[in-house]
């Protein structure tokens, strides 16, 4: 396993402009910042979540790491060595990627055993790049074993393996190296419960038998760092949830080092040992899903850690711990006063979840409004409630009866209240 290490990576992909007068593409050369001043360390072991919306620069990371995309800056780590100018196949990572990628004419087996049969000596004949550097050997030692014996294995014991591998079981050649390749692949099978599908091809399976499937090919290859690129977000709900777990407890019990890409905030706080908030090619926030959720660092991360999302409120502060809006005005606890002193009569932003505000009787602290609009989920009620210039989802108990149109109050649990500065849009809150 290992730590993987990302310092100050930028990444630039260049600007194309489509001219007015002829129609043509001219590439220049400032290009567009994708990923800026990138610094992230994953610990040996750890399962760390990459979350953030469409188009925050979340995939373009993993693809850096993985070797798929290169840097445009910076330098990336993978244990002790340093990957920048490594290829994929030197990496010793594996990715799963969002549309599964196998081999459709291959069977299930052949999937799982194809990048295993890649190792060895023919690498340095399939990459010339490399010249006459020496490939950096395997940290794994049943991947060295491995490497080992493709290396040695005679010129013609390769072809007579792939010739002969159709035939009945009593016809075949088998080698040293293909029976270490079957044992793994056929362990891993049964880890993962798909040795009863070895013999099918891809159009054969289910959505989930086929995510199985890459999974598997990940963890033939024994990699010191696995990469997961939106690998459920073809699934339906109920096999999402399942595989999710499956993922988490395979990890936990290999104890590799993972790398997990969402836009979805469920998985990632479900999953994660820490997450890393990114938000236009850069990474707002590390840390563990309980300390986003209770402290997030900013607006933007307070906001997309949470479902549904934070309500904001302008206020007016009124030191030590007084906040004032037209609708209510609320008093915090005195936690937040050495906080809030800077901030006397001038303007913050209040933050509250759905699930932070309650029904109530009328009263100053309280907000009034109508409802707009409800969905009654059987476990939960949201209800969207409109006040005199300002609109807020709340959360509330399913045996609470009201309907659209009522009139009701909603009264704000203070501790559980946040405060962001409105300029820089960073917490008040203490650390």
């Amino acid at each position: 396993m290992a730590q993987v290490a990302i310092e100050n990576v930028y990444k630039t992909f260049p600007k194309l402009r489509q001219a007015a007068a002829d129609v043509t593409l001219d590439t220049e050369h400032d290009g567009l910042a994708v990923l800026k001043r990138i610094n992230l360390t994953i610990d040996d072991g750890e399962f760390m979540v990459l979350v953030g919306p469409s188009g925050c620069g979340k995939s373009t990371l993993l693809r850096l790491i993985s070797g798929l995309e290169e840097i445009t800056g910076g330098s990336i780590w993978v244990g002790d060595r340093k990957v920048n100018d490594l290829p994929p196949k030197l990496r010793d990572t594996a990715m799963v990627f969002q549309s599964y990628a196998l081999y459709p004419h291959l069977t299930v087996y052949d999937n799982l055993a194809f990048g295993l049969r890649r190792m060895g000596g023919d690498l340095e004949t399939s990459l010339p790049e490399l010249g006459q550097k020496p490939l950096p050997p395997s940290d794994s030692p049943a991947n060295q074993e491995l490497e080992r014996l493709l290396t040695a294995s005679r010129w013609w014991e390769k072809p007579l393996v792939s010739i002969t591998r159709r035939l009945p079981p009593g016809l075949r050649y088998v080698s040293e190296a293909e029976r270490l390749i079957d044992d793994r692949v056929r362990a891993v099978a049964k880890m993962l419960q798909i040795d009863l599908l070895l013999g099918r091809q891809p159009r054969q399976l289910s959505g989930g038998q086929k995510q199985r499937v890459a999974l598997g090919r990940a963890m033939a290859r024994n990699p010191q760092v696995f990469l997961m690129d939106e690998p459920l977000s073809n699934l339906d709900a109920k096999l999402r949830m399942e595989t999710r777990a499956q993922i988490v407890n395979l990890q936990r019990q290999l104890g590799i080092t993972t790398i997990y890409v969402t836009h979805d905030q469920v998985e990632a706080m479900t999953m994660g040992h820490r997450i890393a908030v990114m938000n236009q090619g850069q990474i707002q926030q590390v840390a563990t899903p309980l300390d986003l959720y209770n402290r997030p660092a900013n607006r933007f991360v307070a906001g997309f850690i949470g479902s549904p999302p934070m309500n904001f409120i302008p206020v007016q502060v009124q030191a030590p711990f007084l906040l004032i809006h037209s609708e209510f005005r609320l008093s915090l606890p005195s936690e937040w006063d050495d906080r809030l002193v800077p901030y006397d009569h001038r303007e913050a932003l209040l933050g509250i979840r759905p699930e932070h505000l309650s029904l109530a009787l009328p009263a100053p602290k309280n907000i009034r409004g109508h409802i707009t609009h409800m969905e009654a989920l059987g476990s939960e009620t949201y209800l969207t409630v409109q006040g005199e210039g300002l609109t807020l989802l709340a959360k509330i108990p399913p045996d609470e009866v009201v309907r659209v149109g009522d009139q009701v109050w909603l009264a704000i649990a203070p501790e559980k209240a946040h405060l962001f500065d409105p300029t820089t849009e960073l917490s008040l809150k203490k650390p």
